[in-house]
């Protein structure tokens, strides 16, 4: 089973994006959002960014993960 998480865009080079969650920073392709912004949240699974998300949801889906 994979684990799709929560990262915030910090940086976007071409199709790219440098992306974080707490410590963690990870390139990501951003290929299937449309119009993808510096500090947008997005799931991110298997190196790509596939959904944009709520920031106030991102933020509790990343308190729970940081909790367990």
């Amino acid at each position: 089973m994979c684990l799709a998480i929560p990262m915030k865009i910090e940086r976007i080079e071409g199709d790219r994006a440098m992306l974080s969650a707490g410590n963690v920073k990870r390139m990501a392709a951003i290929n299937f959002l449309t119009n993808p912004k510096i500090g947008d949240y997005v799931i991110v699974h298997a190196g790509f960014a596939i959904e944009r998300l709520d920031p106030k949801e991102a933020e509790e889906t990343l308190e729970i993960l940081r909790r367990i």
